[in-house]
């Protein structure tokens, strides 16, 4: 077991935790969840090494506890010669080494003594990360993730999906005993999703994954940790299940909430009043009164229930229009073709109107990245934008949009603002306010960073969108709140996703990428292709009804009819036991 017991952590411009504790025990599987920016990765940097970071609080953990990290801002060395193979195997591979070079020198050996010990801590390392099995476990791993093909490739040629996957695969096999990994669906196509999906669930040991990626929330653990607005919770159980246990707590607290309102609205009247008496009349026993009835009435203020994992800030996301285009072609793509090492994509053609929603589908190294980036720069033969098209990008590579060296109050003078006050205000719609806003960016978390690009875009009032993983690195808040911008907006969107959710919940149709060209898909295709990948029989219908049936608990909320919410949570709680 891993304890850790009232930790507290803070930067100059921002407190992170407050006394928090949790644990996390054998044969957990735990997602890390929190809105961008609540510090999760800060937590695994005190996990990792507590005597760099760890200054306030206890954390109890085996000395001999090994553990194994998988980074979400982890590199490709283009230049490295390992193949697949070879790189999963590396440890394995130089004890295997060590043994043989000790056997060699002991044959010819006068003092074979320490020889002999080496040779049996080395055999002991061995044993330690089935070193006996080793091949048979690379090669079992590599079946679980479909990934056999690239077994003799060099890691220099894989996309960066692969790459990540490749990395899990390799942690995993080293045994750890607590296995971390930082969003590690980042950029991963729905294949490869699919795969990390498969090596979290076979993985026997403890895991902690920090995650947003609501496919892998909804299949992959068993245990969820919360952090949100300094403080921590634990629930034992689904993703989906926890969601659901929010929402009952919910309607409990919006029930006690109304109460209280109308119990505080009621004493500020007998208030008034006794104002408004001890005003026209001097009487000291008024003014007695009215001092006890406002002390109970800050009483009451002070009582009412905070809940820090219930009412999420979601931030103000909307995508407005300078210049509506009306029932035209905004971006016109004619034989198109790129390549780099080799062909990525050959004569493709297609063309967007502008008030179309369109998602570019296609595995990791495609090409999809380098055609929208080549759409923005409109310098391609091949590509065509309307004049009266005003074009934003939301990039993948967060750099190519924001500059690092900026404060975020800088970055927005730089886009157009006139005043700080005027930044300052636009931006606290996204959730920066106070100190944070004077900080630079690139201290930033990635879903900040990607926040703040989603700011500037909306900033940029433009009729044409290209976004590129928008809801990389978002919290599921965000993304909900992103898909309700996407829904909302009246001009054209080209956006490349490897999120299921955020393709069927907004777009229209796909471009599916297929043998190097592109082909036009309908949504309803295009479910049935992933779900019959993906998910089981009636997932679909499921998953629906259970949308329908919560944003009825919503209306029944605003409304104040907690009878009828708890009725149709009723309704909630079985479907989602289907799910």
């Amino acid at each position: 077991m891993i304890k850790v017991e009232n930790l507290s952590f803070s930067f100059p411009q921002k407190e992170l935790y407050k006394n928090i504790s949790f644990t996390l025990e054998e044969a957990q599987h735990c997602a890390f969840i929190g809105t961008s920016g609540s510090g999760k990765s800060t937590l695994i940097d005190i996990l990792m090494d507590p005597e760099k970071y760890l200054f306030e609080g206890k954390l109890e953990i085996d000395p001999t506890c090994t553990i194994g990290y998988v980074s979400q801002f982890s590199q490709l060395d283009r230049t490295k010669e390992t193949t697949v193979f070879e790189y999963i195997g590396e440890e394995f591979i130089k004890i295997q080494h060590e043994i043989q070079s000790l056997c060699t020198e002991m044959e010819t050996s006068s003092d074979i003594e320490p020889l002999l010990e080496k040779y049996q801590l080395a055999l002991d390392a061995f044993d330690a990360i089935g070193g006996d099995h080793f091949e048979s476990n690379i090669n079992k791993k590599l079946n679980l993730a479909n990934l056999m093909k690239l077994k003799d490739v060099r890691v220099s040629e894989l996309s960066g999906g692969e790459f990540k996957l490749i990395q899990v695969m390799k942690e995993m096999l080293n045994s750890p005993d607590l296995m971390i990994m930082d969003e590690p669906d980042v950029f991963l196509d729905f294949e490869n999703l699919n795969a990390l999906k498969k090596l979290i669930n076979a993985h026997k040991g403890i895991l902690l994954v920090v995650t947003h990626n609501r496919y892998l929330l909804n299949h992959c653990f068993n245990k969820v940790v919360h952090l949100e607005n300094m403080e921590i919770q634990e629930f034992d159980g689904r993703y989906i299940e926890y969601n659901f246990s929010l929402l009952q707590t919910k309607i409990e607290l919006q029930e006690i909430a109304v109460a209280e309102q109308e119990e505080i609205e009621r004493y500020d009247n007998i208030i008034d009043n006794l104002r408004e008496i001890a005003t026209n009349n001097a009487d000291a026993s008024r003014g007695r009164a009215l001092k006890a009835r406002v002390k109970f009435q800050e009483r009451l203020e002070a009582r009412r229930i905070k809940a820090p994992f219930v009412e999420i800030k979601q931030p103000k996301i909307s995508f407005d229009i300078d210049h509506e285009i009306k029932d035209t072609i905004v971006v016109n793509v004619s034989n198109y073709s790129v390549a780099f090492d080799e062909l990525l994509l050959d004569h493709v053609s297609f063309e967007i109107k502008s008030t179309d929603k369109v998602a570019i589908i296609g595995p990791n190294g495609t090409g999809k990245t380098t055609l929208l980036r080549d759409i923005f720069n409109n310098n391609h033969d091949s590509i065509e934008i309307n004049a009266d098209a005003k074009v934003a990008y939301l990039s993948q590579l967060q750099g190519e949009v924001l500059n690092d060296s900026n404060t975020i109050l800088e970055e927005f003078i730089d886009a157009g603002f006139k005043t700080y006050d005027e930044v300052r205000s636009y931006i606290s719609n996204y959730g920066f306010e106070g100190e944070i806003v004077n900080q630079k960016i690139a201290s930033l978390s990635g879903g900040e960073k990607n926040i703040l690009q989603l700011a500037k875009v909306s900033a940029s009032k433009a009729n044409v969108l290209l976004l590129d993983e928008p809801t990389s690195h978002l919290d599921t808040y965000t993304q909900i709140a992103l898909e309700k911008a996407i829904e909302d907006y009246k001009g054209a969107i080209l956006m490349i996703s490897h999120d299921f959710y955020s393709v069927v919940n907004g777009m229209d149709y796909v471009l599916i990428i297929d043998d190097k060209t592109i082909r036009k898909m309908s949504m309803r295709k295009f479910r049935q292709m992933i779900y019959a990948s993906h998910f089981d029989k009636d997932y679909l219908e499921a998953e629906q009804n259970k949308k329908a049936v919560e944003m009825k608990i919503e209306l029944a909320l605003k409304d104040t009819n907690f009878e009828l919410a708890k009725v149709l949570v009723d309704e909630l709680e079985e479907l989602i036991k289907l799910l």
